[in-house]
């Protein structure tokens, strides 16, 4: 005698992992407990949404040449079922020409009183050269929206000579004072002729209500979210920027609580509840703070593991040793592909062991990036040159000499 019931799975769950818990308890009693399960066909193999990750894409223009957000947005919407509604966002470059030599903060607020506050704190520390909201445009997809404001500033001269700090230093002091200090309040982005753009959405939806298409820019990411252990919040979606270094990132780190006690010990602070900040900040430290080329951070973050650096020549052998030994709270464990962009380039990454997927595709003087092929083949038909980069190497793009 059968015990008989339909197994009907919820594939809009928020916990994939629920899904693997049901179905090996349901396998056990089908093989020692006389069950004989009928599955309706919906939910066969094959027809289950289990997203395998977050989206990543990327289009760089190495001759300068910008163009506005829709191919962008077309490339992320391919890959919709990879994210699930909670976070999506771009981040765009060359975008603010007429105010190239002034940051763009981009702040979120939950109301007015914070937002005085802020802007009390700022008049305060910076000479503001021009504010406002952020043009948006409403849509029925993204709700609950808090106030989302834009400020173009610069350190004023007086507070710099009595800090005693260059001016981005005194810039991501600002911003980090302001998201620890300022209940309501984050900085979501702060760098030179750029700007990051996100909300809790899917992000085709979140780059129409950004109006993306007003904007032109020679360099472009993007990314849908999928959070597996953390909330989604407008805050916690990516891109995640600090001054012009921005984030976009499929994975899960498992180094996360190692790399945030160690990062956290220059000043930098992690409160957005996601383990893609503490990438923003890594990147910022090696690369501005220690003088890092990109090739060196990446071999910081992505480390060759130790068999592999013995083979190496003497001198190459010195010097991965060096890396790994100097930095070593900075390697990243656990799988992620990353997108870097920053002010004149990009840069992609994978974890060592490539268990997250990236594709590049090169046509003249555009180069094309996703987490899968046809999120570049729907923006671009004809490549001549289309890879798959190996585990823990970094593809590194940048403008063309003399390009501004």
């Amino acid at each position: 005698m059968y015990t008989v019931f339909t197994v009907k799975l919820n594939n809009r769950t928020k916990e994939s992992n629920k899904h693997g818990v049901i179905l090996c308890l349901l396998g056990f009693l089908f093989f020692h407990g006389g069950v004989k399960m009928v599955f309706d066909e919906r939910y066969k193999e094959g027809n289950v949404r289990i997203p395998s990750g977050c989206a990543i894409s990327g289009i760089f223009h190495k001759d300068g040449r910008k163009t506005d957000g829709r191919d962008i947005i077309t490339s992320i919407e391919v890959m919709h079922e990879r994210s699930n509604g909670l976070g999506g966002g771009f981040a765009a470059y060359g975008i603010y020409p007429e105010y190239k030599d002034y940051y763009a903060f981009h702040v979120f607020f939950d109301d007015n009183i914070v937002r005085k506050e802020c802007e009390s704190f700022l008049d305060t520390h910076f000479d503001v050269i021009d504010y406002g909201i952020i043009p948006t445009r409403k849509i029925d997809k993204i709700t609950n929206e808090p106030l989302i404001y834009r400020y173009f500033l610069f350190p004023k001269e007086s507070k710099l000579k009595s800090s005693q700090l260059d001016e981005k230093e005194f810039v991501v002091k600002s911003v980090m004072n302001i998201n620890t200090n300022m209940n309501g309040c984050y900085v979501f982005s702060s760098g030179k002729n750029m700007g990051s753009f996100k909300a809790v959405g899917y992000p085709e939806d979140v780059g129409e209500f950004y109006k993306l298409d007003d904007y032109k820019a020679y360099s472009w990411t993007a990314h849908g979210r999928y959070p597996t252990n953390t909330p989604g919040w407008w805050g916690g979606a990516h891109p995640f920027s600090l001054l012009d270094y921005s984030i976009v990132h499929n994975g899960e780190i498992s180094s996360y609580d190692a790399n945030r006690r160690f990062i956290e010990m220059f000043g930098y602070k992690c409160n957005l509840l996601t383990d893609t900040e503490v990438i923003t900040y890594m990147m910022d430290y090696l690369l501005r703070k220690k003088g890092l080329t990109l090739e060196e951070t990446a071999e910081v973050i992505a480390a060759p593991f130790w068999d592999t650096i013995e083979k190496k020549d003497k001198e190459e052998r010195e010097r991965l040793t060096y890396l790994r030994t100097m930095f070593s709270s900075m390697l990243i464990t656990g799988p992620f592909s990353i997108m870097l962009g920053f002010d004149g380039g990009i840069m992609a990454l994978n974890d060592r062991l490539k268990l997250r997927s990236m594709v590049v595709g090169e046509k003249g003087e555009d180069v094309y990036i996703a987490s899968e092929e046809s999120a570049i083949k729907i923006v671009q038909k004809d490549f001549d040159n289309i890879y798959s980069p190996a585990g823990g190497e970094a593809v590194i793009v940048k403008l063309n000499e003399g390009v501004e």
